[in-house]
């Protein structure tokens, strides 16, 4: 490496540091307490003083950075762990499981999601003349990828706006472009057009994904669902899994079981009841599934769940 490379090379190191820096504790500050905010429509906060339990919830097309700490997310049997370092790239509504490694009181977990919306993808794409890609063959709706100084740049600019009201009405569309252009141009560009608005299979199994989150609590008939997209059963099979990393039964049953969940919880309904209602005509089916998936029985895993609430 010759001495202006290097030089180079440690202005973008110092200058990466120095984003690092500014975001964490621009979001410290807009975030003093342990929780979740969103200081804009589409931008989330999130601040955790103590490393978490999993947590079962839905992924959405989104841009996630981590400023301080470290989290892995689940999806079927793939883990993808990231970190300042490293940001998460989501371009489907799928159920996850999501925990935070890294946090401590000293130093809390702090990040961000940024939700990205498709017709944006598409007008940055139609603008750049990016509208395909020869590599079609990494469809998984999410990945981690290293985080560079420029993406990084953009949003730190783009956090720095909860500090200028008056100015975010201007720039932050124009900063949401330039993320979703770096996003583009960037390890997961491929990703983010098969998955937001091309066609072929990522565009078909998303009209299956949106089809099953609609009418989870329907029986699953693969093959009137297959043929309707136009598909053989072993291809819909196999392209859903390159997706979402679960059959269209497993996909089935997380959205069930976390449906049953939510409604004991928000509805104060029984077991018995739950499971009815978002499918299961098998009350033990339903509890040995449920204790599978949550690690207790719903009746348990509730109580539980309410106690730590109560805190």
């Amino acid at each position: 490496m010759s001495s202006t490379d290097h030089q180079g090379s440690e202005i973008g190191t110092h200058r990466t540091y120095a984003y690092r820096e500014e975001l964490a504790e621009r979001i410290a500050r807009a975030i003093p307490a342990d929780g979740k905010i969103e200081p804009l429509k589409g931008l989330l906060l999130n601040r955790s003083s103590t490393p978490t339990e999993p947590l079962h919830g839905v992924s959405r097309p989104s841009l996630c950075v981590i400023a301080q700490g470290s989290k892995e997310v689940l999806l079927g049997d793939s883990r993808y762990r990231y970190d300042p370092a490293h940001y998460l790239l989501a371009t489907v509504e799928l159920p996850i499981v999501g925990q935070v490694f890294e946090a401590s009181a000293e130093r809390p977990y702090l990040s961000l999601r940024l939700d990205l919306d498709p017709a944006l993808v598409g007008s940055v794409m139609v603008e750049t003349g990016h509208l395909s890609s020869r590599d079609r063959g990494d469809v998984r709706a999410i990945d981690v990828s290293p985080l560079d100084a420029d993406l990084l740049d953009a949003v730190v600019r783009l956090v720095r706006l909860l500090d200028s009201p008056a100015e975010t009405r201007v720039l932050r569309p124009l900063i949401t472009r330039e993320i979703v252009y770096r996003l583009l141009m960037g390890d997961q560009g491929n990703r983010l057009r098969h998955l937001a608005l091309l066609g072929g299979h990522p565009d078909r199994i998303a009209d299956a994904i949106e089809r099953l989150r609609r009418e989870f609590n329907q029986p699953l008939r693969i093959d009137s669902l297959a043929q309707e997209l136009g598909m053989s059963v072993s291809g819909f099979h196999h392209h859903f899994k390159a997706v979402t990393a679960m059959s269209p039964l497993q996909f089935q049953k997380h959205l069930r079981l976390q449906e049953a969940r939510r409604i004991m919880l928000g509805e104060n309904l029984d077991a018995a009841s739950a499971g009815h209602r978002v499918g299961y005509d098998d009350a033990s089916q339903f509890s040995r599934e449920y204790k599978r998936l949550f690690g207790q029985p719903p009746v348990r895993d509730v109580e539980r769940l309410r106690e730590a609430a109560g805190r």
